[in-house]
């Protein structure tokens, strides 16, 4: 018999005459493997959902134009082509111009309202999205304002800026309530806002919702300042900075719960293992005697706990993936991706802990006294 298989007999011999204990130590590093492993997938995956979540309140960037005046339609599609696709929300732009409803002045917001609904999900509409150019949403102030109802027609006066003053009726579709200043506008389509006030291609500003944290996002910032003196990026910092802190709270506290979860590991192999080692004094006592070297009984004791920590490794990759996706759906409401670096990693990290943790067993079956032991003390 080879050298290697003879090993690998004697390891998984031991292992099975004290099956009931190596299946404590096996069982303690698959969960704490199970909890690291997925905490992990967590820690990794949390960027791109909670980026993913947090987008649900609004822009975390704005652009607007440089030198005062106006962004033209050329220009907007200029900055959505330096914006990743796949990173990409929406980017909403809006034009602002005063407007009269029932004798009192207010403010009319021009936009995409498709970009809109995207840049601003967390929007509260009472009815409907204006659809089309007779339509318009107008906020719970302004329709509390001139008890206004959803259905209703009302009718918007405006100086065209030719000193000339128009007049449209239109249809109110929905009621907007957000908390803040959008509840004191009047929102209707862009082309509608143009027809009406009668001229086109000014936009003044465009907002941005971007799937990015961080250095990406202000990088972007960057670009498109870069790309054109006329135009002025900006990070909306209350976003931004929310997101930077609620994210970097959650990795941290990823990172003290899996330290926690490896002492407790380590802990527990060691004592399961000091165990076993209390209960083979006799058998170790007589390999010595026989000849045995301290290298070979420490070489039987390592070969025995990196076995377990091969197995509890892949098993925690396995089950700690489940845990991850089980967590992520139930707080995100999305699958998380398998990682396929964590598997070396976790399976490494159980060895070592594994090893580790084998280091007092290991020194206190080197210490067995052969003598004493076989004389019964």
């Amino acid at each position: 018999m080879k050298r290697s298989s003879f090993y690998f007999k004697m390891v998984t011999g031991a292992l099975l005459r004290k099956r009931s204990r190596m299946l404590v130590a096996l069982l303690a590093i698959a969960v704490g493997a199970t909890i690291v492993s997925g905490l992990m997938t967590i820690y990794y995956d949390i960027p791109r959902q909670l980026t993913r979540e947090l987008r649900s309140y609004g822009a975390n960037m704005v652009v607007t134009p440089a030198d005062g005046t106006k962004l033209t339609y050329e220009e907007i599609e200029t900055i959505r082509a330096l914006l990743p696709a796949e990173n990409t929300v929406g980017t909403a732009p809006y034009r602002y111009e005063t407007v009269t409803l029932n004798s009192q002045p207010v403010t009319a917001a021009g936009t995409q309202m498709n970009e809109a609904a995207a840049t601003s999900p967390y929007w509260n509409i009472s009815g409907e999205w204006a659809a089309d150019d007779s339509s318009i949403m107008l906020g719970s102030k302004v329709a509390q304002l001139v008890n206004a109802k959803v259905g209703q027609d009302v009718e918007l006066e405006a100086d065209n800026g030719a000193g000339e003053g128009v007049k449209n009726t239109y249809t109110v579709s929905g009621i907007v309530e957000t908390g803040g200043s959008e509840e004191n506008f009047i929102f209707m389509t862009d082309t509608a806002l143009d027809s009406f006030m009668g001229d086109t291609d000014s936009f003044d500003t465009l907002e941005c919702s971007i799937s990015l944290q961080g250095d990406e996002l202000s990088g972007l910032a960057e670009r498109i300042n870069s790309s054109s003196d006329k135009v002025n990026a900006r990070l909306v910092k209350r976003v931004t900075e929310s997101e930077g802190t609620v994210l970097t709270k959650l990795q941290a506290l990823i990172l003290i719960v899996t330290i926690v979860i490896i002492v407790l590991t380590m802990i527990s192999v060691a004592t399961t293992m000091t165990a076993v080692v209390t209960e083979r004094r006799r058998e170790i006592g007589l390999k010595k005697a026989i000849g045995a070297s301290n290298r070979e009984i420490t070489t039987e004791f390592l070969g025995q706990g990196i076995f377990l920590g091969v197995c509890g490794g892949i098993l925690g990759v396995v089950l700690g993936f489940l845990f991850a996706q089980y967590v992520s759906n139930s707080v995100f409401f999305r699958s998380v991706s398998f990682i396929w670096g964590l598997v070396p990693v976790t399976i490494l990290s159980s060895v070592a802990v594994t090893a580790i943790a084998c280091l007092i067993p290991m020194r206190s079956a080197t210490n067995i006294d052969p003598a004493l032991v076989l004389k019964g003390e």
